[in-house]
């Protein structure tokens, strides 16, 4: 896999471990992964956003006025892949996924994957995990 450009506001590898599988998952699912992703960790939430995520046969569509096709098309993408990524996020943190959020924008072409995380037994959020916020 190629690597992806990434800023991470938190810094650190899990930010950039969970871009990574983010980006790894989309490419697995659809032909062709997002060229940029930046994961967002704060206390229980985690965000990732992936930019460039369309493939060319779905830009064609776009251009024919075919977006609603495309939005939801993405959409049953989302809905087959979220175990895979809720898996991923898992493993990464240690922690529970108990609800996971997605959504596509066509122009900017960009997407949202966001996790909520079970509270920590010891009331902690997700600062408290390597590379989150302090």
């Amino acid at each position: 896999m190629s690597s992806v450009p990434a800023e991470h506001p938190n810094g650190g590898p899990l930010a950039s471990a969970i871009s990574n599988t983010v980006v790894r998952v989309i490419s697995e699912y659809t032909g062709r992964g997002p060229t940029r992703a930046r994961t967002y960790m704060h206390d229980d939430l985690i965000t990732v956003v992936v930019l460039d995520t369309l493939t060319k046969s779905e830009r064609s569509l776009v251009a024919d006025g075919k977006s609603d096709l495309v939005l939801a098309m993405r959409k049953e993408f989302q809905d087959t892949m979220r175990r895979d990524l809720i898996a991923g996020v898992e493993d990464l943190t240690g922690r529970a996924v108990i609800a996971f959020f997605s959504a596509n924008h066509i122009e900017p072409d960009a997407a949202l994957e966001s996790f909520l995380l079970a509270p920590r037994v010891d009331g902690a959020g997700a600062a408290g995990l390597p590379g989150g916020e302090e």
